[in-house]
């Protein structure tokens, strides 16, 4: 078992998830409460919650497995705001600003997972 905490890439996950609720979401129009908004909520917060569940796990396989989920979450994530860019919530720059930060979670990810997997 690890602690989480410790993990640079849970460190940048949550940033990421500071990040989406702090100044994506709010841009989303009320219209969207339940769906967009709510699928990118969902697709933010999964990415940290589970590298936690993985590193709870006893076996470095099963933590792969978690990060692989974490890493699809990402990767919705990522398509959440490429959306939200064309449907004109989002402008370029502020598309490009959280297109980096996801990338750089799941190029952490991928390191991770690569690691383990040895």
């Amino acid at each position: 078992m690890r602690d989480y905490k410790k993990l640079e890439v849970w460190k940048k996950a949550h940033e990421l998830n500071l990040f989406v609720y702090l100044h994506f979401l709010p841009k989303f129009p009320k219209s969207e409460q339940f769906d967009l908004l709510s699928q990118t909520k969902r697709a933010s917060y999964s990415i940290a919650l589970n590298i936690v569940e993985g590193s709870g796990r006893f076996t470095e396989k099963d933590f792969a497995h978690f990060l692989d989920m974490a890493l699809g979450s990402a990767h919705e994530l990522e398509y959440c705001s490429l959306l939200s860019r064309d449907l004109t919530y989002i402008d370029q720059e502020f598309y490009q600003q959280i297109n980096q930060f996801i990338n750089e979670v799941k190029a952490m990810l991928i390191g991770l997972i690569k690691k383990l997997r040895g």
